[in-house]
């Protein structure tokens, strides 16, 4: 749910024989979907695998932080359905994960990148839920930042990407509306329900504005992004459309939203918002977040301790596979 690059993408070289070239240009600016038997520029190919194995990196980290509620959430309901959100989680990673497969890079590297730190996942979630409110905080914030990003990506020129997108997108919309339902309720109920949904707002809200990813003159790919029908919207733009949407929706449940600049402009028919703290962004992105560590601990011991469980798969394909050769 979380596809703003982290790191930068090498400059496209003009190696390719340039009548492919001109015909693959042709066909995006067409809105065309290239499919994975299509030619494509070798820069093309490794954004795009970058950008999909760090959305679903993120979606597999992003069980992590909500998982932890799951014994812990204040009733039955509450865990029936947090236990739900967390399995989609799981399945958006294996939508993700296999779509990038399709870009020649086996899942394998792609773990394995994540493991060794080259790869990236969202900085939201090297952030620590503390309070129950966090998980209503995650649900209308971070999953409300994360369908901004992903419904213009519905209609990415990567076919598989967008066609696994429809899916991640319905289920996302849930998750948001699960995370509001929380917040509503804590705000509606007694004045310290009240005081912890404020907390976990005043926490979640700037981590939520610096999903986007850096502003728009300090992002290096966006314009190639754009240019490919990659990205739909900038950094900056789908920022302000999330600004815009959560302001009134924290008024009409009595919250503050944690930001003394906030204030509607006329003029441009939008929201003036505060700068987002882009130190402690770069920070986060470094690795340096508040659970970092116990975050990649956590997935590296998960992979190593399941281990059994991806040779029994393969065992008993490869049985399988014996059984109907014969």
């Amino acid at each position: 749910m979380y596809t703003t690059e982290m790191q930068k993408t090498a400059q496209v070289v003009s190696a390719e024989d340039p009548e492919k070239l001109a015909a693959f240009e042709a066909r995006v600016a067409a809105d065309e979907f290239i499919e994975p038997k299509d030619w494509m520029p070798e820069a093309y190919r490794r954004t795009l695998t970058r950008q999909i194995s760090q959305h679903a990196h993120s979606e597999i980290v992003g069980m992590l932080p909500e998982g932890n509620w799951i014994t812990r959430a204040p009733s039955l309901r509450r865990k029936a359905i947090l236990l739900a959100k967390v399995q989609d989680e799981a399945g958006h990673g294996l939508y993700l994960y296999s779509a990038a497969e399709t870009l020649g890079t086996s899942r394998e590297e792609m773990i394995e990148a994540l493991h060794s730190g080259k790869a990236k996942y969202s900085t939201i979630f090297n952030y620590p839920t503390l309070i129950w409110a966090d998980i209503g905080a995650i649900g209308w914030l971070v999953d409300g930042a994360a369908i901004m990003n992903q419904v213009p990506l519905q209609r990415t020129s990567y076919g598989p990407y967008a066609r696994a997108m429809v899916r991640v997108c319905k289920e996302e919309s849930f998750h948001q509306r699960q995370g509001y339902e929380i917040m509503m309720h804590l705000a509606a109920g007694t004045p310290e329900q009240k005081r912890m949904a404020q907390d976990a707002l005043d926490r979640w809200w700037w981590p939520s504005l610096m999903m986007f990813g850096p502003t728009d003159d300090n992002s290096p790919n966006t314009a190639q992004s754009m240019r490919w029908r990659i990205k739909r919207d900038t950094n900056d733009e789908l920022r302000q459309k999330f600004v815009d949407i959560t302001k009134p929706q924290a008024d009409a449940i009595g919250l503050t939203v944690p930001d003394p600049d906030l204030r509607w402009n006329e003029e441009k028919g939008g929201h003036d918002f505060g700068a987002v703290d882009w130190e402690e962004f770069y920070a986060v992105v470094r690795g340096e977040g508040p659970v970092a560590r116990e975050r990649m601990k956590a997935r590296r011991e998960a992979w190593e301790s399941n281990a059994w469980v991806r040779e029994a798969a393969v065992a008993h394909a490869e049985k399988r596979a014996a059984r109907e050769a014969a």
